[in-house]
């Protein structure tokens, strides 16, 4: 790496840091007493002609803790890009050494979008420990459920002892609470070794308002020329920003090449401001997809301005990036499962035309004017890769911005969600998970975080403020309901009880069958534009027809209403193929998945959607 504790061939250890506007900086090798940390070794850095000091340590080796002096202060500061932090962000950085790992994945080829079921992690509740080992013990549950990428929530070390991973500091320190670095690569490892693929959250926006010690090294770290809801904006185009650039660049080529990431998911990246030639993200993307060395990974922003140029090639004046997080989907469909259109809710109705174009187009806003947010909204998706649009009926923010942090499975019909579910998988985006999802879970899903008592309180306003643009929380007087943040119990609700599989037996079926169903038929798997058509049938039914390059399509019919009879049924999308006549090959309301039985839908005479339901059908000859 440009920076960091690099293990030398000699075991010696190799220091590089920037610091600018500093005279003097120093390594002081540390270690463990009864009473704390105490010097061992001082070893003064050489300055360089760009701002950077380097120097090679005798005394340091792999497992040596460490911390920076500049300018003769007093205090200490742990490496900014540091490998480790045993004792957390205000602690000694340790050196590691990546190469001492035996990794057993050389045949594993990464990962391409097309095909890719996804599930999002936090690995912290994920099981009864929190770690990475505890994470690992259900990777062959996740196998056999047919998931094949799980995208883990950031794990950047950050202060306190819970978090969501979101206020990280150290972006090179996996967070010591959920075990050693090789114990992330152990669990990545094991992925591999059993076809999965990991994805790792980063925030390339801002920093943590705990634990951030880059200004001590430079204050160009920073910019106050543009302004993000959660910190200081990074600077990536102004004064000094090159090595800021190549900071954040190496952190992204970091994780691929020392942990084998399969790919990242970028955080926020409306608030990644850069007017560069080359704009940050399209850097990093061409940079790290060298690191990767030939195995092929993947890019997901999350873009709440629905900024499809991110996706483009860069040749095509993209940023080259793969996917994009779908908002528009989980909004109409939230607006169905809870009858509420609130909020940033409000722009969205749920109706049979919103879900046909969903499948079709990715986004329903690609410019038009947004009332909530008083401006026009996203950008056309009409060249887009279908496969480029990741879906989710839940994800870590959108459950937890709600009263209770409810999944949504339990506040709304069974019926309604399965057949929600079923859309979600079987149409050509991308479709995600959020842990526990697949069995039902019983535990919600909350914001919380551990800081100091003065940021707690801070923080618990602030999200006590965030919430009450819904009116339905709003109207709570008591806002006591809310529930504290920083209270450890907030954390410990949401430990998934992975007992819960075996008890919602049924609803762990159904999605086992829905993603086998996705990737045994080629229509499902066929993400390619253009072989997907819909028509509205009724005032909460549509139809869906996915064209298959033999001539044998599928239909699914979608009711979210009550039963639906069609006579007469004038709709071309409905006719079977030449000779042939549809029969029922899946359908959500199967008593199997807790639901109330299948009955025929074409009878000849007339059709009968039932509702709450999503039923595929599949032609077969007539004499049949």
């Amino acid at each position: 790496m440009p920076v960091g504790a690099e293990v030398l061939p000699t075991g010696e250890v190799c220091f590089r840091v920037w610091a600018p506007g500093r005279k003097k900086v120093e390594v002081v090798l540390e270690e463990e007493s009864e009473t704390g940390t105490k010097v061992s070794s001082i070893i003064e850095l050489n300055p360089e002609s760009n701002g950077y000091f380097s120097g090679v340590c005798e005394e340091g080796r792999e497992g040596s803790l460490y911390r920076f002096r500049l300018d003769n202060e007093r205090n200490l500061y742990p490496d900014p890009a540091s490998r480790f932090q045993p004792k957390g962000p205000h602690g000694s950085s340790r050196v590691i050494d990546p190469g001492r790992f035996g990794w057993t994945d050389e045949k594993w080829p990464g990962i391409k979008l097309e095909g890719q079921i996804l599930y999002e992690m936090h690995v912290g509740t994920f099981s009864p420990e929190g770690t990475f080992q505890g994470a690992a013990r259900f990777l062959e549950d996740l196998k056999d459920l047919g998931v094949t990428a799980i995208e883990l929530m950031p794990l950047a070390d950050f202060v306190g002892d819970f978090g969501w991973g979101y206020d990280g500091v150290n972006l090179f320190a996996p967070t010591r609470l959920y075990g050693e670095p090789d114990d992330l690569r152990s669990f990545i490892d094991k992925a591999h070794s059993l076809g999965l693929g990991v994805i790792l959250d980063v925030v390339y926006n801002h920093l943590g308002p705990d634990g951030n010690y880059l200004r001590a090294f430079s204050d160009d770290y920073f910019t106050d020329r543009y302004h993000t809801d959660w910190g200081e904006a990074i600077n990536f185009d102004g004064k000094s920003s090159v090595p800021v650039r190549e900071f954040f660049i190496a952190n992204a080529g970091y994780w691929i090449r020392e942990y084998h990431f399969d790919g990242l998911r970028l955080d926020a990246t409306t608030e990644i401001f850069d007017k560069s030639p080359t704009h940050i993200l399209t850097e990093m993307s061409r940079e790290t997809r060298k690191a990767a060395a030939g195995k092929s990974i993947i890019f997901i922003a999350e873009n709440e301005s629905q900024n499809t140029n991110l996706v483009r090639f860069a040749e095509e004046g993209g940023n080259g990036l793969d996917a994009l997080w779908n908002d528009d989907f989980h909004h109409a469909a939230t607006v169905v499962l809870t009858g509420r259109s609130e909020a940033y809710y409000s722009g969205y109705r749920g109706t049979p035309q919103e879900f046909i174009s969903l499948m079709k187009w990715g986004y329903l806003y690609q410019g038009q004017y947004f009332s909530w947010q008083k401006k026009r909204r996203g950008t056309p998706t009409f060249q887009t890769n279908p496969a480029a649009f990741v879906v989710f009926l839940e994800n870590h923010d959108q459950v937890a911005n709600s009263l209770r942090g409810l999944r949504r499975h339990r506040v709304s019909s069974p019926s309604v969600y399965r057949a929600l579910t079923a859309l979600m998988f079987l149409g050509h985006a991308t479709p995600m998970l959020f842990q526990g999802q697949e069995f039902g879970a019983s535990t919600p899903f909350l914001y919380f975080a551990d800081h100091n008592p003065e940021l707690s309180r801070q923080v618990f306003k602030g999200r006590k403020k965030f919430l009450r643009q819904f009116n339905t929380i709003a109207a709570v007087k008591n806002d006591r309901i809310i529930v504290d943040p920083s209270n450890p119990e907030t954390f410990q609700a949401c430990i998934l009880d992975h007992s819960e599989r075996e008890q919602n037996r049924s609803v762990y079926r159904f999605h086992k069958d829905l993603i086998l169903l996705r990737k045994t038929q080629p229509v499902f798997l066929d993400q390619s534009m253009g072989t997907i058509d819909g028509a509205v049938l009724g005032i909460s039914a549509f139809l869906l027809r996915f064209f298959a390059k033999d001539g044998l399509d599928l239909i699914m019919t979608v009711n979210l209403g009550s039963d639906l009879l069609l006579d007469p049924a004038p709709e071309p999308l409905l006719a079977p193929p030449l000779n042939m006549q549809w029969e029922i090959l899946w359908s959500s309301e199967d008593i199997r998945y807790g639901g109330n039985g299948i009955p025929a839908l074409d009878k000849r005479e007339i059709w009968m959607i039932p509702g709450h339901s999503a039923t595929v059908l599949h032609p077969v000859d007539v004499e049949r």
